[in-house]
């Protein structure tokens, strides 16, 4: 059975710094007809569990921290008696929707998570929150960008936590150093190419955002 990738939009509300905003966001579920990793089970577990069926999750990969990413996280560890992965200097995000009980464990840079023959690893990409991470499938040629790099340029850099110099040298020394026909799962919006992101990289430095 060879691995392949489902994707469920789910809408909801993003909140940081005081604002609340209406999003759509990418859930990527990896694997064949037995097992699956979830990247991001966002807003709508009903959803998910639909795209997901019978199969049997065996983790729950997070991006980042931001609450549209991981609200409905533990829902889903419950609903589907998988273990939630977090990079811990996204730590202080989660605890500010989960104040009373943690991730299941850690991702830290290099970490691999094994799926129906393939192999996710993770690349630590801080900017967009300090615990960003992309996860890497090079048997599927794609990278699940979460909010690091999306169609069009960097995700977004302007709230609390995030930094846009650190996101250009993640994206620059991180992403743009994959092959360049690498689709780019992103945490919104469509996909793109490493190929088609990669010109574009001094346009983005010089608008600064």
């Amino acid at each position: 059975m060879a691995a392949r990738i489902d994707k469920v939009v789910t809408s909801g509300t993003f909140s940081l710094d005081g604002g609340t905003w209406d999003v759509d966001n990418n859930v990527w579920i990896i694997g064949d007809d037995a097992q699956v990793i979830i990247i991001d089970p966002a807003h709508d577990v009903d959803a998910i569990e639909a795209a997901v069926g019978e199969r049997e999750v065996m983790g729950i990969l997070l991006t980042h921290g931001h609450d549209d990413h991981i609200r409905a996280a533990l829902a889903a560890q419950d609903r589907f008696s998988a273990p939630v992965f977090l990079h811990p200097e996204d730590r202080m995000l989660w605890d500010a929707v989960f104040p009373d009980e943690g991730p299941d464990d850690v991702i830290e840079d290099g970490d691999t998570f094994e799926i129906a023959g393939v192999t996710l690893e993770a690349l630590h990409t801080p900017g967009h929150s300090p615990g960003s991470v992309c996860f890497y499938a090079p048997e599927l040629g794609t990278v699940f960008s979460g909010d690091t790099l999306f169609s069009g340029g960097p995700g977004a850099t302007g709230r609390s936590y995030s930094d846009f110099d650190t996101i250009i040298e993640s994206i620059r020394t991180r992403l743009l150093t994959l092959p360049a026909e690498t689709v780019v799962n992103t945490g919104h919006g469509d996909s793109t190419s490493i190929g088609a992101e990669a010109p574009h990289l001094q346009e983005w430095i010089a608008r600064g955002h």
